[in-house]
């Protein structure tokens, strides 16, 4: 194992550490707790809290999107693990600005477990009223006719968007919850691996794929995939992705979607450009307009080499909150 870190027993807490002390002027640690990363500020009184969390490791997925215009708190736990719902609680008081909170996150055991832990507590000794929402946009990990038991992936990151946008607007709970809920139903992500990552405290790889293979729909934690194959093309990659999103998803002549294309840790920005480079000429057969089309790492695991693709189809709606301002310390407001 080669990282650049000191005892991998402090690796979340000194990470933590970092971000706030490059950030600081964005977010901050709420009551001194290094797993809780709050929005930096004084509270917009009756706003809608967003809150989100899971384990780390994903950078920037979670932390980095608490800001302006996105997610109010998100609690972390160890790698790859759930937080506790001691610290849900902690998140969801420290998003509460008497409006209600969302609570919006993967679709993952542990962290169901303990987020409707947090929310029944804090519903009934603090009175907030807590509601939440599942990211399952990862079409690999179950059919369609089961995607209540689908994971949360990348695409994740454009509900956050919207719902953060939409609580800046000063919508309430239940219109906030109504929008949020329309994007999560029209966002669908796929993904390949080429390489396993490793986890600091257990110091090997989580898994292992030949040297001339890839795993088609591999999970962010190192989940089974559909298939084991041999490394294809970035052409042959991004066209099998776009057909099975194709499948869910009306990619129809004259709609507007955003597309996200993620490295998953140890993927070149290059090799990324090539992958959108064949979205952008698909969508353009289909006379379809792309909007905002985000490209980098939203969503790792770890060092994993690999991609995933996410597609959003818009309406005028959704579009607008897409393109409001955020300011958060790893999201970079896209307006076209």
């Amino acid at each position: 194992m080669k990282k650049i870190i000191n005892d991998p027993k402090n690796y979340v807490d000194e990470a933590m550490e970092g971000i706030v002390a490059a950030y600081g002027d964005r977010v901050a640690f709420f009551e001194n707790d290094k797993r809780v990363l709050v929005r930096a500020g004084k509270k917009k009184e009756g706003k809608v809290g967003i809150v989100t969390g899971g384990g780390f490791g994903h950078l920037p997925l979670f932390l980095g999107y608490v800001g302006e215009g996105m997610l109010d708190a998100c609690v972390v736990g160890n790698v790859f693990a759930s937080p506790s719902y001691t610290k849900m609680e902690a998140g969801i008081r420290a998003a509460d600005a008497g409006a209600g909170v969302l609570c919006l996150y993967g679709n993952y055991g542990g962290d169901k477990m303990n987020f409707r832990q947090a929310m029944e507590d804090c519903a009934d000794l603090e009175d907030i009223r807590c509601e939440e929402l599942l990211g399952t946009d990862d079409i690999a990990s179950a059919p369609a006719e089961k995607m209540d038991t689908r994971r949360g992936v990348a695409g994740i990151v454009f509900a956050y968007k919207i719902a953060g946008a939409a609580a800046d607007e000063m919508r309430s709970l239940d219109e906030v919850i109504s929008v949020t809920k329309k994007a999560l139903g029209n966002i669908r992500t796929m993904g390949v691996a080429l390489t396993p990552c490793v986890v600091p405290e257990a110091g090997g790889p989580t898994f292992f794929i030949g040297e001339e293979e890839m795993e088609v729909g591999m999970g962010i934690h190192g989940e089974k995939g559909i298939s084991t194959s041999k490394i294809m093309t970035a052409d042959e990659i991004t066209d099998m992705i776009i057909d099975k999103i194709g499948e869910e998803l009306p990619l129809l002549a004259g709609s507007e979607i955003s597309v996200m294309v993620n490295g998953l840790g140890a993927t070149s920005l290059e090799e990324q450009m090539i992958v959108y480079r064949r979205i952008a000429q698909i969508m353009e057969e289909k006379g379809v307009t792309i909007v905002a089309p985000h490209i980098g790492e939203y969503a790792t695991s770890m060092e994993m080499a690999g991609i995933s693709i996410s597609v959003f189809v818009l309406d005028e709606e959704l579009k607008k909150l897409l393109l409001a301002p955020a300011a958060t310390p790893f999201y970079t407001n896209i307006s076209r």
